[in-house]
């Protein structure tokens, strides 16, 4: 599975992909098998070194497909409609959207009772690290879950963040998004930071 990502907005900073993982944890996990319907599950995805652990229900199909095709992680970051009417020249632009997007793809291998015990214990640690599960609530949990790591066989990152513009009508694209706050705009203003985060105000 490839993504297009034109040369302005590939990104090739493997720090970058990471730092947007861990932002922007939950995933669409999807399996490829030949001859047989694509397997699609969203879900949180721990990245670790160059290994991506999570879990999912134990009644979801999904799993089965492991090892037998292709299976890949989409991140998602900040996204946001862009207006052509921010650009020096509208009348030559045409509405476009900008977002960041990591898409992993390696083999997913289930794990056994003792590591997906801790692969749990790591998810919870992760994103709610005040919980104190009991002993007995994971082992009660457990039956009803499949753990797995998927060691990243590829990572590709694209960050279309309107690099293929002048400086001016990027600043115009920030100011633009930043008085945008609701409806389809409602990640505008995350769109804009993430624009001068990576200097593209100037």
């Amino acid at each position: 599975m490839s993504l297009y990502a034109p040369a302005p907005f590939a990104e090739a900073d493997r720090a970058a992909a990471v730092a947007l993982i861990a932002a922007h944890p939950f995933a669409t996990l999807i399996t490829a098998v030949d001859g047989a319907e694509p397997q699609v599950s969203h879900l949180p995805l721990l990245l670790e070194g160059d290994v991506l652990i999570g879990h999912l229900a134990r009644a979801n199909p999904h799993w089965q497909s492991f090892g037998r095709g292709s299976t890949i992680a989409v991140f998602h970051g900040p996204h946001a409609y862009v207006s052509p009417r921010w650009y020096a020249e509208p009348a030559h632009s045409v509405p476009t959207w900008n977002y960041a997007t990591v898409h992993v793809s390696g083999r997913p291998a289930l794990l056994g009772e003792a590591d997906s015990k801790n692969s749990l214990l790591q998810l919870t640690r992760a994103f709610d690290p005040d919980w104190r599960a009991s002993e007995i609530t994971i082992d009660r949990l457990l039956p009803g879950i499949v753990a797995f790591r998927m060691p990243i066989a590829a990572c590709d990152a694209k960050f279309k963040m309107s690099q293929n513009k002048t400086a001016d009508d990027r600043r115009s694209v920030i100011g633009g998004l930043l008085a945008a706050q609701t409806g389809p705009l409602s990640d505008a203003a995350g769109v804009a930071q993430w624009m001068m985060q990576k200097n593209l105000h100037v």
